[in-house]
């Protein structure tokens, strides 16, 4: 995909090279609390394998708190604290190496894409930020781990990336080239679309006093619907597609499916703990956005998905 234009206003902070203790705010059901976003919104295949593995040997999502450390409701820095804001800040941020530049021209692409889509709408559009960090950073919902791979954290409006998860995305999970990176960066985009339209409000609000499977169920379709939205940004842009892109998509978003995971992790498959969908339900959903270009074709939550 033809993208190589990012806007050097955009709002990036670069905390690689910064150290952060392992210490996190809150505690108890605030662990549990500033947790769930970062678990529900991320699109992590590293972050994914994590939480199944400890969904199986430890039942369940109320012992992650204190399983993780650092994970809690802590404050990230702000934007001048972090990084002294956008422009020239932006510009030495992005420009660090071929990963970090294809992250913002998405990124870019992605804001403008979305901006021009809200005004069509007479929606008012409030961008979010991309933050790089490497191997541990902080952010709105607490530690920011590689592990986790990339998230979006709805607290501060951040869409928090550790590039290497790229180099594993291809040799660990098969998914090679430019746009099934881009395609990582268009669904954590599709979360903060989410907070804008309350989806992700809607959703927790569903999810407390949920059972397990059915909070699950709830995140399941949250995350198809941040696929589609992919799939949208991605026809919005189809001038600067190229041959092979869509299957690039396609193929990352079969590596990263809940049941593939699952199997690769434990050799078995539990439906009632997919919180992201079958290889199958992402292919479709991105496929979806892909052939309309219209985020009204992504209503997850009406229907069979």
């Amino acid at each position: 995909m033809r993208l190589d234009d990012f806007d050097p206003n955009i709002n990036v902070e670069d905390q690689r090279g910064q150290s952060f203790g392992g210490g996190g705010g809150g505690g108890g059901g605030g662990l549990l609390l500033g947790l769930l976003p970062m678990i529900g919104s991320r699109f992590g295949c590293g972050g994914i394998v994590v939480v199944l593995i400890i969904f199986a040997v430890f039942g369940g999502l109320g012992n992650l708190g204190g399983l993780i450390p650092g994970v809690g409701t802590t404050t990230a820095p702000t934007r001048t604290e972090q990084s002294g804001g956008g422009g020239s800040t932006a510009q030495a941020a992005c420009s660090a190496d071929a990963a970090t530049r294809a992250t913002c021209n998405a990124f870019s692409s992605a804001e403008n894409t979305w901006e021009q889509l809200f005004a069509q709408s007479g929606t008012r559009f409030e961008a979010p930020k991309l933050v790089f960090y490497g191997g541990r950073g902080q952010s709105g919902c607490g530690a920011a781990m590689s592990a986790m791979g990339p998230f979006y954290c709805p607290s501060d409006q951040g869409i928090y990336i550790d590039t290497s998860f790229f180099q594993e995305l291809e040799q660990k999970y098969r998914a090679a080239g430019d746009f099934a990176q881009y395609y990582v960066v268009a669904h954590e985009f599709g979360h903060h679309i989410q907070t804008l339209t309350g989806a992700s409000d809607r959703v927790r609000q569903g999810q407390r006093g949920a059972s397990e499977a059915e909070g699950n169920a709830l995140s399941v379709r949250l995350e198809l619907q941040a696929d589609c939205y992919a799939g949208v940004w991605a026809a919005q842009n189809r001038n600067r597609l190229e041959p092979g892109d869509v299957e690039e998509g396609m193929t990352a978003a079969a590596a990263i499916g809940d049941d593939k995971l699952q199997t690769q992790a434990q050799g078995r498959v539990q439906p009632e703990s997919f919180t992201h969908g079958t290889s199958a339900q992402r292919q479709t959903w991105l496929r979806r956005g892909l052939e309309s270009g219209d985020p009204a074709v992504c209503d997850t939550f009406s229907g069979a998905i």
